[in-house]
């Protein structure tokens, strides 16, 4: 072979993609005869069932439909969804091994792998689960009082002097970044200016009804659930934070990943069928948001899943809007891809809010973590589109452009810091 030859992929990640699009041509519920080719193949899952932790919520859909579908038995897996109470406990589960994969914050594998959430230990990032549809609420209270928006709440805690409560879901993940970035954004220190608190998904509309928060960040239905019952409005979503923001990722350990790579491709191959076929259509959409809000799931009513999830948004204060950058899966391929500047983001913000107290190498990290080979080789056989770079631009809500160039310089060039 010459020096200028090029790199072919190893025969296992050939055999993998070859038959995968052999086997992603069948129907759904495919020929018996086709699907076990895998068994005899050097492509064959290495374990066939695998335990998938998440949280209850909408967005844990791909992992769901995967498993209720039967799309996860045309890769030769079979996806076990365990339904977890909170996000330490998801963590601890991974780490020790109790869960094979999980549903998770992007900030919380990071985080992990960095030891600053959490016993250290190399972990893995094999796709990126969904983008937008989280959202911060504020307390029919602080609405009453004129605080409806990130402006407004800071005029009103410089006029009302008091300890506000704001709570987010793990510190180091999507939504204490969202959180803080947002308050921020008015001038408002989170880490200065108020008190912040961790609490589970589930229990953030129980905690607001009894008055123990100004203010919350989750990702639906626990948004809207609070609008629907009265207790909160929505101040902003985070797609208008960040349109198209990385949300949760499907996360496992590195060593895991390393010793199961055919496994980790054909869950991911299901779960990119499985957003493909969430964000096809609107009768699909209906059909998801019926099987996720079961109580097996999310444990909640249709309604409060199935409005968001289709983009129709009200604020609690008489205003409905249709949101094109509503809670996406799939979105012609650019949902799934792990890119490496969405990893170096949430690294920014951990070093601008103190949780890392030296700058990390960025972009070696981010390298580390996700496996975009193993990605794109999935897609290839679950026929979704890859993205060409693994990098990309964005620009937030405070107009500060973020492309993953020189994040050292990004991360220390906040006014409002810890």
């Amino acid at each position: 072979m010459t020096p200028h030859a090029p790199s072919r992929p190893a025969p296992a990640r050939r055999d993998f993609i070859r038959k995968a699009g052999a086997v992603a041509t069948t129907a759904l519920l495919g020929d018996l005869v086709t699907r076990g080719a895998w068994a005899a193949g050097s492509d064959a899952p290495e374990k066939k069932e695998v335990k998938i932790g998440f949280i209850p919520l909408t967005d844990c859909a791909s992992v769901v439909m995967a498993s209720v579908l039967g799309i996860d038995q045309k890769y030769g897996v079979k996806i076990i969804p365990s339904k977890e109470a909170s996000w330490p406990g998801v963590r601890d589960k991974l780490v020790n091994g109790e869960l094979d994969m999980a549903h998770v914050l992007w900030g919380l594998v990071y985080g992990v792998h960095l030891g600053v959430s959490g016993p250290k230990k190399d972990m893995a990032v094999l796709m990126n689960l969904n983008h937008n549809g989280q959202a911060i609420t504020l307390s029919k209270k602080l609405a009453d009082k004129g605080a409806v928006d990130a402006g407004t709440l800071a005029q009103l805690m410089a006029k009302e002097k008091r300890e506000y409560t704001f709570a987010q879901t793990f510190p180091t993940g999507t939504h204490a970044m969202w959180l803080y970035y947002w308050l921020a954004s008015a001038g408002i220190n989170p880490m200065k200016d108020s008190k912040i608190t961790t609490v589970p998904p589930p229990q953030m509309v129980a905690n607001m009804r009894i008055g123990n928060m100004d203010g919350y960040c989750v990702g639906e239905p626990w948004g809207h659930r609070a609008v629907a019952d009265g207790i909160g409005i929505t101040a902003v979503t985070t797609q208008d934070i960040w349109k198209d923001h990385p949300e949760k990722a499907l996360g496992t350990t590195g060593e895991f990943a390393q010793k199961n790579p055919n496994t980790c491709r054909a869950v991911v191959a299901a779960i990119l069928e499985a957003s493909k076929w969430i964000d096809a259509s609107l009768s699909n959409k209906m059909k998801m948001a019926e099987t996720v809000a079961d109580k097996a799931y999310v444990n909640t009513s249709v309604d409060v899943i199935n409005q968001r999830i289709l983009g129709r948004y009200q604020n609690g204060l008489g205003k409905t809007w249709d949101d094109p950058n509503y809670m996406k899966f799939y979105n012609d391929g650019l949902v799934g891809m792990p890119y490496l500047s969405d990893g170096m983001w949430f690294l920014t913000q951990h070093k601008r809010w103190g949780l890392l107290k030296e700058h990390p190498d960025y972009l070696a990290v981010a390298k580390q973590i996700n496996k975009i080979d193993l990605y794109k080789d999935a897609a290839t056989a679950a026929k979704a589109s890859i993205p060409k770079d693994v990098m990309r631009t964005s620009k937030l809500l405070d107009g500060v452009v973020w492309d993953g160039k020189d994040p050292a310089k990004y991360a220390d060039g906040f006014k409002v810091k810890a």
